[in-house]
């Protein structure tokens, strides 16, 4: 064991060197963990945690490399690679906080690699930040590489996560209202993107509680120096990032696919966590809700449709086109590690069983993996909705009763119906309303009728 190098909330980091094996000679960086901080079960059990999101997440070259995990009576050692190049922090804060467009580009695409990686198989970070970023060298084009895994932890892909946890600055909105996902992570580097291209924090005060407010109630500006004179992709990207609805948000891997950081090389797009979410909430809809997605999907624009495809095109579709249970089943085992294979995978096929006896083509997936909340994030939300409609009006719409448009949503004799539901369907010919054909989009729960708008 070395000098120490760096200090974090539970412990310090020392340079190490190993002493035999097939490594022996080559250094490595040791997280030291006292016992004596670990005071309270909780405590015992982040730190088993870590080592095993740590061992869990092994194959992406933008994560820090696990080795091994040690105890003895007073410490827990972690043994990592040791990068050399410093924190991404260092490095802001040594240019004043200011990137070219196309450095900060350089430094997102690595993040976002890395996090849509941690989000597929099914771990959120929690905790980015610059400080939790290290380049793996001096070097000038050195690798990033994303560390402290100390707050993650693993969430289903139906599961919230309710305990506030990460720094104020970089907090998500629905983190402070104890109930998020993977979306919190994407909130957080859309912080850094922020930092990156201007050198300040879209959300400050001078105490935590008066940050947490501004990162509820604020919008970052957008107005000062130098947003005026970045580009217009630059500015939709970090603003797509920052949306305070997580529904609204892309994911990591859809950012790849923004045309901002799209212009500037040939981007490897992961597989998305999102679009499995998206299929499960398509395959347990009612017809009418399918062909009025069916609709929407016509009205893509071209950026929508190359992220549609490139996901398309990772579930590796049979020789006709078409994507079955069984394409599913191969493109997550490709992707998984070995920790995912065990558990994940079958967790995503149970929620998709409905594809079992049925294949779905590239149109049927664009309607499925659309995400409604998204598009009604964008200025031409109105457009889209309105040629979705005329476009449904052709082919979907037809005469329904209130009774029938009930049982289509699920809903339940305790509801009362009729009064939530006349305004979605047009008094003169029975058919579906503008305002019934959005809100069909949706997709409705009983939950979100007896609720108070």
């Amino acid at each position: 064991m070395g000098e120490e190098v760096g200090r974090g909330h539970f412990g310090y980091t020392c340079l190490a060197k190993f002493r035999k094996g097939e490594m022996k000679g080559e250094k490595v960086a040791v997280k030291v963990i006292p016992k004596v901080k670990m005071t309270t079960t909780i405590s015992i059990e982040d730190v088993r945690r870590e080592v095993k999101i740590l061992s869990a997440l092994t194959g992406h070259a933008n994560l820090v490399q696990f080795y091994d995990a040690y105890e003895d009576k007073d410490n827990v050692y972690i043994v990592m690679e040791l990068c050399e190049g410093g924190e991404l922090l260092e490095k802001i804060l040594s240019r004043g906080g200011k990137y070219s467009e196309d450095e900060a580009k350089a430094v997102l695409v690595q993040i976002l690699s890395v996090v849509a990686f941690c989000h597929l198989q099914g771990v959120v970070h929690r905790d980015l930040k610059p400080e939790n970023f290290l380049f793996a060298s001096k070097d000038e084009n050195s690798q990033l590489k994303a560390i402290d895994f100390g707050l993650s932890d693993f969430v289903k892909p139906d599961e919230r996560l309710n305990d506030i946890v990460g720094s104020a600055y970089y907090v998500a909105p629905e983190v402070l209202h104890r109930s998020y996902s993977t979306e919190a992570d994407v909130w957080s580097i859309g912080v850094i993107a922020y930092i990156l291209l201007c050198g300040s924090r879209p959300f400050w005060d001078r105490t935590e509680s008066g940050i947490f407010r501004t990162v509820l109630k604020a919008n970052p500006s957008f107005n000062e120096s130098p947003w005026p004179s970045l580009s217009s992709e630059a500015k939709d990207f970090v603003k797509r990032l920052l949306s305070k609805d997580p529904r609204r948000r892309m994911s990591a891997a859809q950012a790849l696919t923004h045309p901002w950081i799209r212009s500037s090389s040939e981007i490897k797009v992961p597989l998305d966590i999102l679009i499995f979410r998206l299929l499960k909430s398509y395959m347990r809809s009612s017809s009418l809700r399918k062909s009025a997605l069916r609709a929407l999907s016509k009205t893509l624009a071209v950026d929508e449709l190359i992220y549609l495809k490139e996901q398309f095109a990772l579930l590796e579709p049979n020789k006709n086109g078409c994507i079955t249970l069984e394409n599913i089943k191969m493109a997550l085992m490709k992707n998984a590690t070995d920790i995912m294979k065990e558990s994940r995978v079958q967790d995503f096929l149970v929620s998709l069983s409905a594809l079992q006896y049925r294949r779905m083509d590239f149109d049927e997936f664009c309607a499925a993996a659309l995400s409604v909340h998204q598009l009604e994030g964008l200025d031409r939300w109105e457009q889209h909705a309105r040629c979705a409609y005329e476009l449904f009006e052709k082919d979907g719409n037809r005469a329904i009763l209130i009774d029938e448009l009930a049982s289509e949503l699920g809903l339940g004799p305790s509801i009362p119906v009729h009064s939530v539901l006349t305004d979605w369907i047009r008094h003169t010919d029975g058919k579906l309303s503008f305002l019934g054909f959005v809100k069909l989009l949706h997709g409705v729960s009983s939950r979100y009728l007896t609720k108070p708008h």
